[in-house]
């Protein structure tokens, strides 16, 4: 029988549920402990700075949850205050940037990728450097005709277009990812996708997968939109098992994990805002029950 094991995630709000609901779904030994920063969102404008602070005083308070691992289900998180989070937390951490990246080159058939994000994400340059890394780490596309092209020289594989989208999250966050107004607003930020004639799109923002019907229906079916929500469960499927074995061949000791109990929750939700509103988007964009949100205030906003 598997061990259960902890999973703390945060985002900036109602967005990181999307990664959470593939976990759960895909990964039934898991418990999750998810916090959104819902006093402090958006975070797509936010300085590097406060994104470390933020993200330190949000993984503190998981850890304190018996989280085990930790996934920054954030891309504007995981594409600037996760290198230092690594740095001052002794637990793993899984982002976003890295398996988005390597998902996009082993999907694309035409080489052209495109991104959108939040503002902080795009002018980090994080997923342009992702695919470089991907690709120099040996990840190839599936498509047999585009691999053989670019292990030839012929095909260059690269992050053609990235577009900001600062407007998205808002309108999620407020329950309006099908509205006329988010319809609106996704053709003109969709614009210089449909230009570049890119072929794979990266989500690279947790909450956009909320809208991710619209996009398809402008870009057209021709277009494979890439959430990395999808690569993290499998990256993340693949740390826990090797926790388990370090931990079965006696090189890591773990101690019982005091928070699983008897008590047989899938999940516990905190924010940081307003726990009704949390509660009401979430169930509306998930579909299923979200019963108790507990508020917790960190730091400052």
């Amino acid at each position: 029988m598997k061990k259960q094991r902890v999973i703390g995630m945060f985002d900036s709000g109602v967005g990181g549920l999307t990664v959470m609901k593939e976990i759960l779904e895909r990964l039934l030994d898991v418990r999750i402990v998810y916090f959104g920063d819902t006093a402090r969102v958006p975070y797509g404008n936010r300085s590097r700075e406060e994104l470390i602070r933020f993200g330190e005083e949000i993984v503190t308070f998981l850890i304190g949850q018996g989280a085990e691992v930790i996934v920054v289900a954030c891309n504007t998180s995981s594409a600037t205050a996760l290198p230092v989070l690594r740095e001052h937390f002794d637990i793993p951490m899984i982002g976003m940037v890295e398996p988005g990246a390597r998902l996009a080159v082993e999907k694309t058939i035409a080489g052209r990728i495109g991104l959108i994000a939040t503002e902080t994400t795009v002018r980090s340059k994080a997923y342009s450097s992702g695919v470089s890394r991907a690709l120099t780490k040996g990840s190839l596309p599936e498509d047999l005709v585009l691999r053989k092209a670019w292990q030839q020289g012929e095909q260059v594989i690269s992050l053609v277009s990235a577009q900001s989208c600062p407007l998205f999250v808002p309108l999620i966050e407020a329950g309006l990812a099908n509205s006329a107004e988010a319809r609106g607003i996704a053709q003109t930020y969709l614009a210089p996708m449909k230009a570049a004639g890119v072929d794979a799109l990266i989500l690279g923002c947790t909450h956009y997968p909320f809208i991710e019907p619209v996009l398809q229906e402008i870009l057209g079916e021709d277009v494979l939109i890439i959430d990395p929500a999808l690569a993290v469960v499998k990256e993340l499927e693949n740390l826990l098992q090797h926790m388990e074995e370090w931990e079965r061949s006696g090189l890591v000791v773990v101690p019982s994990n005091p928070l699983l109990g008897k008590n047989h929750w899938r999940a516990r939700y905190f924010v940081s805002g307003d726990p009704g509103l949390f509660r009401q988007v979430g169930n509306t964009l998930l579909q299923e029950p979200i019963d108790l949100v507990e508020q917790v205030i960190l730091g400052e906003s």
